[in-house]
């Protein structure tokens, strides 16, 4: 079904802030659409649940667009650090995602993210405590001062990095995100090239003084020829970028949900024994992923009686296909008792998300400490006043900032 006259993706603040009667109302014409992106580029939109399962596992619709397209890699515009940071297992199918994601999963092992448990209560704690520093009564943002730096800092855990260089790196790719319009900022160039440096040092440091943390995963695969620098380089800055902006939006989107929802945020506190369903549910209701990110077609493509063409750009709306009412009973309404269903949250297929246990993890002890800390918690302005950014709220929806109010139990 052809929508080329819907600007998909150019959002008015309403839509992004609340897309889902947008997404329910695309998906009831059809599971699957040709629209107009918002740099005037076509796609085919895929928004069934059902047909966003097939378009995810199908082997068709590739992540490589240099080699899907014949295109010179040298003249794709892979945006800052630049091609040399883009050969990671996003951008990769077959035999050499294969076997990228099998090194990066050596760091990803059920006991190595369970070792990073302790880790991650002590940094909740700590930023935490830094929140309530503020004093009773005061308003704090959670993005600013929880949401954002949470993520990082695991990352950096399990990074091995040092506290100190953490704080810089979080900087740099603070501005590095920055939303700008045309050419990057100087600021972000500056930025660019201070984490391209960083890695490299970062490599350079596991090489002299080897570790077992993650760079030292992937160092020892790259000297055992599994990974050549470029895949090494571009893999250490996609686990950084995917690690932290995702699960900062997953936080912040999953605390506006449960305030939005108080009886459910009741039950969850009377009830914790429901947390690890309860993340799940919200995950699927809240969508900080609402797209993955984008595929194109290598061969013609038949999806739920829709044929999309070879060549085309196909763009699959994970937040529309968890909300299908086809796939879930009731699907708008928040449930933390909903009986379990696979959600598309963290994708599907071969390139579903190999963090999700890691930030599964992060979501359970953030929201434990928080309903235990915080039984009180108040969003600290009107509901209509938040605010989601990342741009036009593709691959990513999340708060700007998130302005609460914390009274601590007695």
């Amino acid at each position: 079904m052809s929508d080329t006259d819907v600007a998909w993706g150019a959002w008015d603040t309403a839509t992004q802030s609340d897309p889902y009667p947008l997404f329910a109302e695309m998906r009831s014409k059809c599971p699957v659409h040709q629209v107009r992106l918002a740099d005037g580029h076509e796609a085919y939109l895929v928004i069934g649940h059902a047909a966003a399962r097939q378009a995810l596992r199908d082997t068709r619709f590739s992540k490589d667009f240099v080699a899907a397209l014949d295109e010179d890699p040298d003249v794709v515009d892979a945006g800052l650090p630049g091609p040399a940071f883009a050969r990671h297992m996003l951008a990769v199918d077959g035999e050499d995602h294969a076997r990228l994601r099998q090194v990066v999963a050596r760091a990803f092992v059920p006991s190595r993210i369970a070792a990073l448990e302790p880790a991650i209560v002590r940094i909740v704690d700590e930023l935490l405590d830094g929140l309530v520093a503020a004093g009773p009564g005061s308003v704090v943002d959670l993005v600013e001062g929880f949401a954002h730096p949470l993520p990082f800092r695991v990352i950096g855990e399990l990074f091995g990095i040092p506290f100190e260089d953490q704080q810089a790196l979080y900087r740099w790719f603070r501005t590095l995100f920055q939303p700008w319009s045309g050419s990057p900022s100087p600021e972000a160039v500056d930025a660019s090239d201070s984490i391209v440096a960083y890695l490299q040092h970062l490599v350079a440091t596991h090489r002299q003084t080897p570790s077992d943390d993650l760079v030292g995963v992937l160092v020892t695969a790259s000297d055992d020829e599994r990974l050549d620098e470029q895949e090494l380089l571009s893999s250490l800055f996609q686990l950084i970028v995917a690690g932290t902006d995702t699960t900062t939006s997953l936080i912040g989107n999953t605390i506006v949900a449960l305030l939005d929802h108080p009886d459910q945020l009741q039950l969850l506190s009377q009830e914790p024994h429901r947390m690890p369903a309860a993340i799940e549910e919200l995950i699927r209701f809240s969508a900080p992923v609402p797209h993955a990110t984008f595929r194109v077609a290598t061969a013609p493509v038949e999806l739920d009686g829709i044929e999309v063409p070879a060549g085309k750009q196909v763009l699959v709306c994970l937040g529309g296909a968890n909300h299908d009412p086809d796939a879930f009973a009731d699907p708008e309404t928040l449930d933390i008792s909903r009986p379990p269903k696979s959600h598309l949250g963290f994708g599907h297929g071969p390139h579903f998300c190999l963090g999700a246990p890691l930030a599964r993890l992060e979501a359970r002890i953030a929201f434990t400490a928080m309903l235990e800390r915080f039984p009180n918690l108040r969003l600290a302005v009107p509901r209509d006043d938040l605010r989601w950014s990342h741009g036009d709220g593709l691959v990513l929806r999340g708060l700007a900032e998130l302005p609460v109010r914390l009274t601590p139990s007695n």
